[in-house]
């Protein structure tokens, strides 16, 4: 019997062992709900003596497959001697009751669909504690300033936190996305050849479906309907997206031309072969080269929605493949950014020299519209700022000696601020006053 309630390992989940576990479960289930029915020839002792006696080997599992190529079949003929094994000789035997009025998609699917559960628990998991470690962090650098960048370039103040805090409601949306695509994929089907149920009762897929939390398929033509499997795959793209935007950022950040933050170093841990010095963001490099893996087997969860008439099985070698891959790397780079995340080395003094680098520029938006403020024009304060902005910008480049830019403001005869109202201005915390805002909000945000 599989433990619904024991969470294996992911690699474990997509493990033929794992597969055939399930595979018993249901051929079991199907039978104690046939004697339950009681509209075939099984009694319950029958089913009652199938269930303690149902055993595989997948060793000979897949010697029989070998023969075969038929890997359902394969696994009813080992199941089979093991029901039988200790039947009285003459005796009628109990596995004839195994696998009756079902197809082999019933079988795989709905075990299918029940992995894809078990994984999506895991990655939920997953997803809720980097989300809150994100949080918890977000609060710590709440007061951190650090320079806002568009574009690559220096943008305007505001705080480390508030990085924090957007990964956190990314996630969050993610958390959400995944749970819902939980539901969508969680659907069995016990229905027959082409989905009639011309061999086999309803109540048997209600039986089963309703034993391993599933719901029955409304309509299966037989298989369940790619666009579940290919709806939850977009999901977990859109996922690693995410881990990859997280990771993209420290990777940039951690630049020794920026050098605000550094993932976590171990002990002992060399950055390269050739040089010494080196400290290499390779974890979450590692995480975008995997979110790769992950975004390009949706495209071929998509493939595997159009089938031939009622079923074919194109789709099946290519999903062994794509959603073991999915979910593995996935649940590897919650781990890793899970690791980052929490160790992230921030480098504060760091980050106000980066703010302060190029001579104020980044107020240029305040002193706009405090010059509107004065009474001139948009256009007339515009031209001000551009002007005694680029001729910072040019000695930053250059890096000459200058004044800053609220130097030649104060220098410049058509400015219409005042010394006070500059020096006003000219403090990164006159950008942050709403960021309560912000805060509150993320304050509120739970993973449930």
């Amino acid at each position: 019997m599989i433990d619904r309630y024991t969470r294996p390992e992911m690699g474990r989940i997509f493990s033929l062992e794992n597969k055939y576990a399930i595979w018993q479960e249901i051929e079991v289930l199907a039978c104690e709900a046939q004697a339950e029915l009681g509209k075939i020839g099984i009694t319950k002792e029958e089913a009652a003596w199938i269930r303690e006696h149902a055993a595989f080997d997948k060793d000979e599992v897949d010697a029989i497959e070998a023969v075969t190529n038929h890997d359902v079949i394969a696994f009813l003929t080992d199941m089979g001697r093991h029901i039988d094994a200790d039947v009285p000789e003459g005796d009628p035997k109990p596995s004839r009751w195994v696998h009756f009025g079902m197809t082999s998609s019933d079988l795989g699917d709905t075990a299918l669909c029940y992995q894809l559960v078990q994984a999506t628990d895991i990655l939920l998991d997953d997803c809720k504690k980097l989300g809150e470690i994100c949080k918890r962090r977000a609060f710590e650098e709440r007061e951190t300033l650090c320079v806002g960048r568009t574009h690559g370039i220096h943008a305007e103040p505001m705080t480390f936190g508030m990085k924090f805090g957007s990964w956190a409601w990314e996630l969050k949306r993610d958390y959400d996305r995944l749970k819902d695509a939980r539901a969508n994929v969680a659907f069995g089907a016990i229905s027959g050849a082409v989905g009639t149920y011309s061999s086999i009762d309803p109540f048997v897929e209600e039986y089963v479906c309703e034993y391993l939390g599933l719901v029955h398929d409304p309509l299966s033509t037989q298989v369940i309907s790619r666009d579940h499997h290919a709806y939850l795959a977009g999901v977990l793209a859109t996922t690693a997206a995410t881990c990859e935007r997280i990771a993209t950022e420290i990777r940039n950040l951690q630049r020794t031309d920026t050098l605000e933050v550094e993932e976590p170093f171990r002990k002992g841990q060399k950055g390269s072969s050739a040089m010494p010095h080196k400290r290499n963001p390779i974890t979450a490099e590692k995480v975008c080269g995997l979110s790769r893996v992950v975004k390009a087997n949706a495209q071929v969860a998509f493939d595997n929605v159009a089938l031939w008439h009622e079923r074919d099985i194109s789709h099946s070698s290519a999903e062994r493949v794509a959603q073991a891959d999915s979910f593995i790397a996935l649940d590897h780079m919650f781990q890793c950014l899970i690791r980052i995340v929490d160790g992230l080395v921030l480098y504060p003094q760091r980050m106000l020299a980066n703010l302060n680098k190029t001579r104020g520029l980044i107020y240029s938006s305040k002193v706009l519209l405090a010059l509107v403020e004065t009474g001139i024009t948009r256009e007339e304060a515009y031209k001000i700022v551009q002007d005694d902005a680029m001729a910072t910008w040019h000695e930053v480049q250059d890096c000459t000696p200058g004044t800053s830019f609220k130097d030649k403001l104060a220098a410049d005869s058509r400015c219409t601020l005042t010394p006070q109202q500059l020096d006003a201005i000219f403090d990164p915390q006159s950008f942050l006053v709403r960021k309560d805002v912000v805060f509150d909000r993320l304050e509120k945000l739970e993973f449930e």
